[in-house]
Parts: C-alpha cells; structure tokens; sequence
C-alpha cells in the first residue's frame, strides 16, 4: 500500500508558497512534487540526498507515490506526464531511470512549441492556453506534469449582498436584527459568553477575539454587490483550533462525485496579523482528516461573544433540542475569485536544479534547467475549476559556431509517386511491410480542389 504523501507535501507547498509571498496567486506543490518525484530515481550520491530533502520522504518513495497517482488517476482530477527529448538525441544512458516511470507517463520526441501548447489545452480541460516554457535549440529534454478539475459544487452557495462581507453584517441564517433580538450585554462588551474562556496562552482569533481590536476590514466588503453565503445545508462551516495559525474558520464545500470520486474545497480563514504561511500551513494541516470530519473543532460556547477578526458570534434565547440546550450555527460568506499565474521553480530549495544536475549525470554533460508552472483558478456560486502545467527543460550549451546547408526541392518536372504499405502489427515486419500498392508518373499537374482549400476534416 503506498503511503499518502500528506506530511512531504505540505512541507513542499511550504517551501513553494514562501518563494511566492503574500500576493494573490495559485499554485499546484502537488504538481511539481509530482514532477521531482519522477525524476528522483535519476539521482545518485549527494543529488540524490538532496532531492530527498527538498521531497521529504526518499527518491524511491517518492516515485512509487507518483506512479501510484498517475497510473491510477482521480476521476475528477484528471492528471498527465510526459518526457520528451530532443529529436536525435542519444538517451541510450537514461534507459534505467526512463524503464521505471509510470505506465501513464507518454515520452518521446519533444514536441515544437504549438504541440506543447496543444499538450497543455488537452490536459487542463482547456483551461491553460500555453506550455510555461518557450521551446530552443539548447533543450535537450524536457519533463510536464498537468493536472486540473472542473466540478459543481452538490450544493450551489446562496448569493447575498457584498455588504455582508463587512463586520456590520447579520451573519447567521435568518439574522436580519429582527425587532427583539438584541445582543446580550456581555457580548456587547467582548467578554466571555457561557462556557468560559478561550484559555491561558491561547490566540485571541476567534469569531470574537477582543473587544478592543473590534474587526477587520479589508475594504472587500465595500467593494464588491455580491457575495456568497453556504447554504443552510450541504456544506460544513466550523471553527478549528491549529497550531501557529491559531483559531480559524473554516469552510467546505463539496462536488458532486464521479465513479466514488469527490472533490472537497476548504476555505480558511485567520486572524489578519497571521502570516499568510501560517494559514496556508494550517490548511494542509486539516486538509486530510477535513474530507471525514470537522478537525479541531472547538465548541462556540467556549468562544467570545461579539466582533472579531473570523466574523461575529452572537447569543439569543431559542426553543432548542439540543443536547443541554445549547445549540450552535455556523455560516459563512465568501467572495468569488479567480487567479492566474506563471511561477518560477527555479529558486534554491525547490529542488529543480538538482533534477538538472541527476539527468546530467545520468548522461555524462553538464546542463543547465529551466522550469517554470503555469496555473489557474476559478472559485464560484456553482462550482470551482483550476488547473496547473509544470514544465521543466534540461538545457545543454549551445553548439559552436558552423555552416547548415539547405535544400528546398522542387517538384516542378514530371516525377515518380509510389503508395507503400507499412505492416508493424505484431511488433515487427509483417507480409505488407514495405510492399508498394500503387505507383504512378506525375506528368500533368492540376490546382488544388475547393476541398484543399479548406481546413481538413479529422480524417478521410
């Protein structure tokens, strides 16, 4: 059985999102793990420690979870890889290594820059126009991965009011500060509702927090007419205690399955003063236990009551069958969103170079590496959508300086055509392999026929 990656990866994405920042972005550390991993088993010696690191678990290891994804790949996610050369290139040395890639991996020679373009739109749903990489003469090999989705949420979110981004908001089902309902006197002063305290030592990033930071405004809520709000079934909101993160709210929601696959988006939000590293660690951390459960989950009767930096937490007398008479609601609402990006692998620590460095070992030259991913991302009221090209080239020195020669033949005098038949079917030879069919003397030449003058049709 071969292990989840889940601790290598977040490790990875940690690295990868750090070389990215705060900026608005998406990315895949999945799709570059992805790609290391296949190459690892190239490495030997201190290339091979390395990588090791960078992937967090051995080269071995790290490959057989790959082949295990691609060979078997998830009926919402559809995933591709490929290895491509340089035509005439003698990869003879790279046998050992290219023998154990994934049944699903295509190779072959490299393709010009429209064919890696048309790679990138078949394997993203068309949703990436352009390979990440511009293809030249120095490419001596070159490695992609892609993976991308397009679901529907099972449950569509609600539309409301932007405004309801904002602190001022009525944030729980049916909360329109209805005549009667008023916040009790401890919640308009931030103190601690029933059920205590948050804890000694315990960051104050709960729905309340203190009453003094009041809540924070991001402008969004100004900015935007519509928002949207889970609805008041179908998707799960709770609050989860994490580690550096603090308290955070979280959100999920899930696509309508394919074949026993789902999808399932986490949203997570922190405190502001939280690091964006922090919160996106936070999120990896949940992320496996979060497609069965609620992790971390902590009880609102043990949160502030008021505004705080995840939204507001209010109390008021109910009729309740809940057990103790305690019960609790959760909403969240959320902005739609998209992203677009192009990101440079190359950085130290990522573990790009040293894949450069195991191919050329692997074939005895010194050569160079450029890659590079290409994402995209789509979140919205009916579904979500994203896709991601890694790319990566081994490049070798340009060659020296000489002469080419250039024929352009012209058939312009009366020649000889000849129609051969080629037989492989049972992987060598067969009875037709090289017997001409048809032969002709071309002595009157015509022009082409409306039929030639259009775009050919798939196939005659």
């Amino acid at each position: 059985m071969t292990t989840i990656p889940y601790t290598p990866l977040a490790r990875y994405a940690a690295r990868l999102h750090a070389e990215l920042g705060d900026r608005h972005h998406v990315a895949s550390p999945l799709g570059a793990w992805l790609l290391l991993a296949l190459a690892a088993p190239a490495a030997t010696g201190a290339v091979r420690a390395e990588l090791a690191e960078v992937l967090g678990v051995d080269g071995e290891a790290a490959a057989a979870t790959a082949a295990a994804l691609l060979d078997r790949p998830h009926p919402l996610v559809p995933s591709a890889t490929a290895l491509w050369h340089r035509p005439g290139a003698d990869t003879g040395k790279l046998a050992g290594w290219t023998d154990g890639l994934p049944r699903a991996t295509a190779s072959g020679p490299l393709p010009d820059q429209a064919g890696l373009d048309a790679w990138a739109r078949e394997h993203t749903l068309g949703l990436i126009d352009r390979f990440p990489l511009t293809v030249s003469p120095r490419v001596l090999l070159a490695l992609a991965g892609a993976l991308a989705t397009r679901i529907s949420w099972a449950t569509p979110f609600d539309l409301v009011p932007g405004a309801m981004l904002g602190p001022g908001a009525a944030d729980l089902p049916g909360d329109e500060r209805r005549p009667g309902t008023v916040p009790r006197p401890d919640q308009a002063h931030g103190r601690a509702g029933p059920g205590g305290d948050a804890g000694p030592g315990h960051r104050p990033a709960g729905p309340a927090g203190s009453a003094d930071r009041g809540a924070p405004d991001s402008g969004w809520a100004g900015r935007l007419a519509r928002a949207l709000r889970s609805p008041e079934h179908g998707h799960r909101v709770w609050i989860a205690a994490t580690g550096p993160a603090g308290d955070v709210a979280v959100h999920a929601a899930g696509a309508v399955e394919r074949d026993g696959g789902g999808l399932l988006v986490l949203s997570v939000l922190a405190d502001p003063a939280v690091p964006p590293a922090d919160v996106l660690a936070a999120g990896y951390a949940l992320a496996g236990a979060a497609v069965d459960g609620e992790p971390g989950r902590r009880s609102l009767f043990d949160l502030p009551l008021g505004v705080g930096p995840l939204g507001t937490l209010r109390e008021e007398s109910v009729r309740t069958a809940a057990r103790g008479g305690r019960e609790e609601r959760h909403r969240a609402v959320l902005p739609c969103w998209s992203a677009h990006d192009e990101h440079d692998l190359t950085a130290p620590g990522l573990g790009f170079a040293a894949v450069g460095r195991a191919l050329g070992g692997l074939l005895g030259i010194d050569v160079g590496v450029e890659a590079r991913q290409a994402t995209v991302a789509h979140y919205g009221r009916y579904g979500f959508e994203a896709a991601a090209v890694t790319g990566a080239f081994a490049l070798t020195s340009l060659p020296p300086e000489g002469v080419r020669r250039t024929a352009e033949l012209r058939f312009g005098h009366p020649y000889a055509v000849l129609a051969v038949a080629t037989d492989h079917r049972d992987g060598e030879p067969g009875p037709w392999h090289g017997l001409p069919v048809f032969s002709a003397w071309v002595a009157e030449p015509r022009e082409p026929s409306d039929t030639d003058l259009v775009d050919p049709v798939e196939s005659w």
